[in-house]
């Protein structure tokens, strides 16, 4: 049938016979082909362009001319220059919140992320973690992962905890055994054997503080567990005029504080664990939170709970009954608060806290000496009032307990941030 074809038939688009693709000869004609008709039919002005505008259409969508609509090149993707940033931190993450973790401890908050069109950080670190380029060749095989098991610690922490306890024991025993000289050489030995084993017992377990610490907290903490042992007797007898002779040292609200260390590190170990636990199964920032404030408050409850019962174990043992539970009670609270912000990343407030009760105490000293000058009795007319009404006590306790009472309110904020527990972020 073909043979009998006009060379203007042959050469004219008509459906293809053969299995053949169209080549560039063939789309050259049916493009003249459109062409002319679009021209004769402009000639005889028998109807409108939009046939002819149609055919222009198929024309360039043959020729594969056609612009797509919206195509941009060259925009700047904001997402990809902050993933870009933080390369290794999405190369690295295990999961989204674990890059949120890492984007605020990096200052990004969920303001800076609705400059990325994304209502809060989560929702942010959600795409950089889809998008986030893997290696899928050089990628370790999948495996299940194990249970969250929290931060890693030495083997026998708990008995390192003891310690303090144990040597604090033999220092108080030693005290008891000894009278003159002996009594203050015992007593400098037991401070200084004290203050080593606390010093191990901090580097050994779940108190000890990987970050940046401040060189004062140490300090600070040394001169309120003095003023635990001595300040109370010191005080009585600046207010009576004194003091005439020694004055009475209390030791065992300091031994109750000695034994303390165990169940304080107990405490940090199960906030650690429950911390990371929430922390992985948690879907949002928020959620974090709102989970991890009950979390703190119960720690924080056990722990006050087990030193009290501790003080007045010790106060029964060694006869000085339920003196100085409160002041110890309070310094406890400050110190356990203090250095939980310290291993979570937040030594700066634990330390000014403990400066400011440090000095609210050398403040009620110095005030009650200098109330003993003449023409000074102003001075002294406040400690004096709170200590004729409340007992010696009343000092540390307001010093350390509003100390604490500001700590924990700072713990509730900066505590329950993914970043304060993402141990690869700090």
């Amino acid at each position: 049938m073909s043979e009998n074809r006009t060379p203007a038939e042959a050469d004219g688009p008509t459906t293809p016979v053969t299995p053949g693709s169209w080549d560039t000869r063939s789309e050259e004609v049916l493009a003249g082909a459109a062409l002319t008709g679009s021209r004769t039919d402009a000639a005889g002005g028998s109807h409108t362009d939009a046939s002819g505008g149609s055919r222009a259409a198929e024309v360039s969508a043959v020729k594969g001319k056609a612009r797509r609509p919206g195509g941009r090149r060259g925009g700047v993707d904001p997402v990809k220059a902050l993933m870009h940033r933080h390369r290794e931190l999405c190369e690295q993450a295990v999961d989204p919140l674990e890059i949120a973790a890492g984007l605020e401890a990096h200052g990004v908050t969920d303001r800076t992320a609705a400059r990325f069109r994304h209502r809060d950080v989560f929702s942010l670190a959600e795409e950089m973690y889809a998008r986030a380029a893997r290696d899928e060749e050089a990628a370790p095989v999948l495996v299940p992962a194990p249970p969250v098991a929290g931060p890693q610690v030495p083997v026998g922490w708990a008995v390192f905890a003891m310690l303090p306890g144990a040597v604090c024991a033999m220092a108080v025993a030693a005290l008891d055994l000894t009278s003159g000289t002996g009594k203050l050489v015992a007593g400098a030995l037991g401070a200084l054997a004290v203050g080593i084993a606390l010093r191990v017992a901090l580097r050994q377990g779940p108190l000890r503080v990987l970050g940046r610490q401040v060189g004062a907290t140490r300090m600070w903490t040394g001169c309120l567990i003095a003023y635990a042992l001595l300040g109370e007797g010191l005080l009585s007898g600046i207010l009576r005029g004194g003091p005439e002779g020694p004055w009475p040292v209390h030791t065992a609200p300091v031994l109750g504080l000695a034994l303390a260390v165990l169940p304080a590190a107990w405490c940090a170990r199960m906030f650690a664990v429950q911390s990371a636990r929430t922390l992985a199964a948690s879907r949002g920032l928020d959620d974090f939170a709102d989970a991890v404030r009950p979390l703190l408050g119960g720690v924080f409850a056990v722990f006050l709970a087990a030193l009290l019962c501790l003080l007045l174990a010790t106060g029964a043992v060694l006869g000085e009954g339920a003196r100085g539970i409160g002041p110890a009670v309070a310094l406890g609270a400050l110190l356990l608060l203090a250095r939980l912000l310290e291993v979570h990343g937040f030594p700066d407030a634990g330390a000014l806290m403990l400066g400011a009760a440090c000095a609210a105490e050398g403040l009620a000293l110095a005030t009650s000496l200098g109330g003993r000058l003449p023409g000074f009795d102003f001075l002294g007319a406040p400690v004096s009032s709170l200590v004729g009404a409340w007992g010696p006590g009343a000092v540390p306790v307001l010093a350390c307990g509003g100390a604490a009472g500001v700590l924990l309110v700072h713990a509730m904020r900066r505590m329950t941030r993914a970043s304060a527990h993402a141990e690869g972020v700090r």
